[in-house]
């Protein structure tokens, strides 16, 4: 009876320790696969980070590049403008300066007009008083 009553523990622990190992497997495949799938979420979770990161980074890049645009835009309409000035201020003077000349080409032709004015008075006067004494 005891050697039945031993034989009966000895399946027991045996048929105990198949299914602890039973269940360890069991718990080892079952963690596999927890494991697999948080691996899985973490790298779905990485690539979802990284192209979050990769768009923030674009519209960075393109939010830059507007500005640099507008900077620029800025910086040439300010250069356009300058030189539209200079060109004003340039063509200002110029025309003073024509008009000067002409003034003085005029005042110098009026002179001249003037004195060959004279010098035919005078001759006509000079004519007048030799037809007066001729006749």
């Amino acid at each position: 009876h005891e050697r039945e009553h031993d034989r009966e523990i000895s399946e027991l622990i045996t048929k105990h320790e198949e299914e602890m190992e039973k269940f360890r497997a069991d718990l080892n495949k079952e963690q596999q696969c927890l494991l697999d799938e948080l691996q899985q979420q973490m790298a779905a979770t990485h690539k979802a980070e990284i192209e979050q990161v990769q768009l923030q980074s674009q519209t960075l890049h393109s939010l830059e590049l507007e500005a640099l645009r507008l900077s620029l835009n800025n910086m040439h309409t300010s250069q356009l403008e300058l030189t539209q000035s200079n060109l004003r201020k340039e063509k200002e003077t110029a025309l003073v300066e024509l008009r000067e000349m002409l003034n003085d080409k005029r005042a110098q032709e009026v002179a001249i007009l003037q004195s060959r004015h004279q010098l035919e008075r005078e001759k006509i006067k000079e004519q007048c008083l030799k037809e007066k004494e001729d006749i």
